[in-house]
């Protein structure tokens, strides 16, 4: 920011990269299976550790009115949860 303007940003794919890394959203959510363990990133689950139990297809709608694909998820302390799965980082160990 500059004497209060958002610049516009460009962004230019690196075209001696491997196309195949490019896309780690969709690797992310590939990754992203039955068995994985998670962090949940959003309220009011923030912070908390889980391992995925159920990847429905379909979209459902949220609290929000938002139709999203989410995961059922069960916490560490064994309740069971459901959440946006834009709402989960996996853990890599």
């Amino acid at each position: 920011i500059r004497a209060g303007v958002i610049r516009p940003e460009i962004v230019v794919p690196d075209p001696s990269l491997d196309p195949a890394q490019m896309g780690a959203a969709d690797q992310a959510e590939q990754n992203l299976v039955v068995g994985a363990r998670i962090r949940l990133i959003r309220e009011p689950y923030f912070g908390l550790l889980a391992t995925v139990e159920q990847l429905p297809p379909e979209p459902v709608t949220i609290a929000t009115g938002a139709q999203t694909r989410v995961l059922g998820a069960r916490l560490d302390n064994g309740d069971l949860v459901q959440a946006p799965r834009a709402n989960v980082e996996i853990v890599v160990s």
